[in-house]
């Protein structure tokens, strides 16, 4: 292990100004974990752009290495579980938030927050998928879990060209479900999202249209919805009989106003999503699946930006703007 090694470290002043900027660490920098990660690379989530502003309501103690994702080869371990050479992802849980991250070319992390990195996946991809496209197969096996089918219509993916709508729609895809894309950027980004699998593009205009009454068309068997807001009661309308919308995000904000009529006259679901305190077994199965079965092959190949620690400052604002296309991967293994 390297005496100092790069970290992208955010502070905050006796003004509460937060600042952010690569600086060298020490092995004893670290906080305590039982295991110790040479980090190959990490990704961009919207939670780390929000760790890297005042009030962004994410970090809990400064200063901190955001990163929520990472993935890489075990240095050190006094863990049962892992031994030095295990190659081992971590998303969720602390890191980034109360717990030093993924943006530093070393993490000490405890143990139970690891996951063996899946046969068929490399660091690489593993990021590339990383908590957006975990989120996106939590979602998608929830859908499956509720009884969504194929053979039952149209799944509504909104938020389509971020990270968990990228995936999603891979997936889904790849399952066989006919999926119709919701996106702000549609004239931009059609080509793409039939690409990655989706059969129809509309517009988030199209997709939040407001509906009136109670009850909407039977539309879509089911939605996976990181976005949420206001809108997520007008799709609520339009779900058929049995449907569900698993909903995993707030970008479109965090409250809605619905009737309880689509639950009781058409027996859908609403499940809430959670990637950061997934049971272990649920995160391992899941992850197994993301590199074999559900391995999001076209999302891999199609939409995936790879950066360096320097561009993040550059990276966390575009996200936060929701300029962001697909997935960005961060190199942190140094050359």
């Amino acid at each position: 292990m390297k005496e100092q090694f790069k970290a992208y470290v955010i502070r905050s002043d006796a003004s509460k100004r937060v600042t952010a900027s690569i600086e060298q660490l020490k092995k004893e920098d670290l906080p305590n974990g039982d295991v110790t990660v040479q980090v190959h690379y990490s990704s961009v989530n919207y939670k780390d752009g929000l760790a890297s502003k005042e009030n962004g309501g994410v970090v809990r103690n400064y200063p901190m290495v955001p990163g929520i994702d990472l993935a890489g080869t075990v240095e050190e371990s006094v863990s049962g579980r892992f031994a030095p050479g295990d190659r081992v992802i971590s998303t969720g849980f602390e890191p980034g938030v109360s717990h030093y991250g993924g943006y530093s070319e070393y993490a000490r992390l405890r143990s139970e927050w690891l996951v063996p990195l899946p046969q068929g996946l490399s660091e690489k991809e593993a990021m590339a998928i990383g908590t957006a496209g975990f989120t996106a197969a939590l979602s998608v096996d929830a859908l499956l879990h509720a009884g969504v089918n194929p053979d039952m219509g149209k799944i509504l993916v909104t938020g389509a060209t971020g990270g968990v709508g990228s995936m999603a729609i891979t997936i889904l895809a790849k399952l066989g479900f006919e999926v119709t894309a919701s996106t702000g950027k549609k004239q931009q980004e059609e080509a793409l999202l039939r690409s990655l699998g989706a059969t129809e593009v509309i517009s988030r205009e199209e997709a939040d249209a407001s509906i009136k009454g109670a009850m909407g068309k039977q539309q879509w068997a089911g939605i996976v919805d990181p976005t949420a807001g206001p809108a997520l009661a007008e799709r609520l309308k339009q779900i058929q009989y049995g449907g569900a919308v698993a909903v995993s995000g707030l970008t479109g904000g965090n409250g809605f106003e619905s009737s309880v009529y689509p639950f009781i006259l058409r027996g859908i679901q609403l499940i809430g999503i959670d990637s950061v305190y997934c049971p272990m077994e649920h995160r391992e199965r899941i992850w197994n699946k993301l590199g074999g079965e559900w391995k999001p092959e076209r999302a891999l190949t199609l939409g995936i930006q790879e950066n360096t620690l320097e561009q993040l400052p550059h990276t966390l604002e575009k996200i936060l703007q929701g300029g962001a296309v697909g997935r960005t991967v961060v190199r942190i293994l140094s050359e």
